[in-house]
């Protein structure tokens, strides 16, 4: 696999860093991982195509490590895609977002099951379960998705970008006692951004955060489209489970 490059001057990067300054945007925990110099961004040819999974894949992997070895809070590694950008006629609607989302993050793990890297055990891979998160080398992440035509402000940025901030982080800050404080002032300024509260928002545990990924307001009987590697077609879970499903290494190839 390729070594991951340094892409921090990239025009897209520096467009990327400017969008999570900007003095509205409401993630305060986006914005502490920019000012201490914990955002690590990769600059990625087009969401819809799997040109550079094999760039994004060991820049994932490097990234994870970094935060196993040292996991201070607010970190985030974000992938940001030069296209399809926003004066692009062929830009993608809201649910073309979704799928190519789902695509990039299904072959992903895909080539983290072939290396033989078990799921994290302290979420679940069905994407169904209250518990889900994807999880990358054994650990765990929430994704967060941007792109031109999204309806929050908040996820509507120039071109296709996906964030993946470790979930060990919001279990930190519950340990600290400061998740509530840190939840409640992203809700107000998200407020204050958008005029509305995210009707997608909820806590983990209580319905699978895989709605939120794409920032999308997704129906009733949505399902997610990302099947847990190895598992083609596999049982899904639409309610809450007494236990979390674990994924151990797995034989299929990306």
């Amino acid at each position: 696999m390729p070594l991951p490059r340094d892409d921090r001057h990239h025009p897209q990067a520096e467009a990327f860093r400017a969008f999570i300054d900007e003095a509205g945007f409401p993630c305060v925990g986006a914005k502490a991982a920019l000012s201490r110099g914990q955002m690590r961004i990769l600059v990625a040819r087009s969401l819809t195509s799997a040109w550079d999974d094999m760039r994004i894949y060991p820049a994932l992997l490097a990234f994870a490590a970094r935060y196993r070895a040292k996991p201070h809070l607010f970190q985030s590694f974000a992938v940001v895609f030069e296209g399809p950008d926003g004066g692009d006629p062929g830009r993608l609607s809201e649910e073309a977002f979704e799928r190519h989302l789902w695509e990039r993050l299904q072959s992903l793990a895909d080539k983290d099951a072939w290396l033989g890297h078990p799921w994290d055990e302290r979420v679940a891979a069905d994407p169904g379960n209250p518990h889900f998160s994807v999880s990358f080398a054994g650990e765990a992440f929430f994704v967060v998705g941007l792109h031109p035509a999204a309806s929050r402000p908040a996820r509507r940025f120039s071109s296709p970008a996906l964030v993946f901030n470790p979930r060990r982080q919001f279990e930190q800050l519950r340990e600290a006692g400061r998740y509530e404080k840190l939840r409640a002032a992203i809700l107000k300024r998200d407020v204050a951004l958008a005029g509305s509260v995210n009707p997608m928002l909820a806590r983990h545990g209580e319905v699978s955060e895989a709605r939120q990924y794409s920032g999308r307001a997704v129906e009733e009987g949505w399902r997610c489209p990302f099947q847990p590697p190895g598992h083609a077609e596999a049982p899904r879970t639409d309610a809450p489970q007494a236990s979390i499903p674990q994924a151990g290494p797995q034989s299929r190839r990306p």
